[in-house]
């Protein structure tokens, strides 16, 4: 498998979930749970990113690398790149952006999506299942991906596309459309192409980062998991069922 690395952007500020990287589930910090699922990856190097010394501090206690970046960051790509730019890492290494918020991502969805970019037509690489529910299909909160015939992707929404216009269309619409998750793999030229770049108007009306690179003209292959990761952890209630699932096989 071609080399690649991984990046883990922490911050501390979070404005559903305060502190949200140090919160406590099973034992460990939510961020060790990630550096964990990194590690256990095929990456030659996992990074944490932060710009908050108690998050450096923790990184530390468990012997995590971890580089200080800039506070007027406003994503967690601008981290990626960031890091990128200090180690001096060559234009064709690979970066996963694995989010610090994610401490149930199977260790081998990590290598899926790193593994994506060896397809030449692909500028960034990153993973999507499909849909589960009506409800899900609905929620803004789950964002949704429409792909080509080779899987690479049309567009982003947080609305339900494609939009089914008659009633028999319901269906084909709903598994027609794919839940994104949010794991991203660069090859650091074009990571470094991406962050240079101004906000794009469909990402500000969206606020979906990944539609800034769509709007350049950059290809994203979007890959289906082998299997579906567990769920992301922006709130209380996604906390508490972090919790439950991990604590279920430790």
């Amino acid at each position: 498998m071609t080399e690649f690395v991984i990046v883990i952007p922490a911050r501390y500020a979070s404005e559903r979930l305060p502190g949200k990287p140090l919160r406590d589930i099973a034992g460990k910090p939510m961020l060790q749970h990630v550096f964990e699922r990194g590690s256990e990856s095929d990456a030659s190097d996992v990074v944490i990113a932060t710009d908050d010394h108690r998050i450096a501090a923790a990184a530390e206690s468990f012997a995590a690398q971890c580089c200080m970046t800039s506070s007027e960051h406003k994503s967690g790509t601008d981290r990626l790149a960031e890091v990128a730019r200090e180690k001096s890492w060559a234009d064709d290494m690979i970066i996963v952006n694995l989010q610090g918020d994610e401490p149930l991502m199977p260790p081998g969805l990590i290598n899926q999506c790193a593994a994506l970019l060896n397809d030449d037509r692909a500028d960034i690489a990153t993973l999507a299942s499909p849909i589960q529910s009506q409800a899900d299909f609905e929620n803004p909160n789950v964002v949704k991906a429409v792909t080509d015939v080779d899987g690479f992707a049309l567009y982003f929404s947080r609305a339900t596309i494609p939009y089914p216009r008659s009633g028999g269309s319901r269906k084909l619409a709903f598994t027609t459309a794919l839940h994104h998750h949010g794991i991203y793999a660069y090859r650091n030229a074009v990571l470094q192409k991406f962050v240079a770049a101004e906000q794009a108007a469909l990402e500000v009306c969206e606020q979906l980062e990944q539609l800034r690179a769509l709007s350049l003209g950059m290809k994203i292959k979007v890959g289906i998991p082998s299997t579906r990761p567990g769920p992301g952890v922006d709130t209380e209630e996604d906390l508490a069922e972090a919790v439950r699932l991990l604590n279920r096989v430790s």
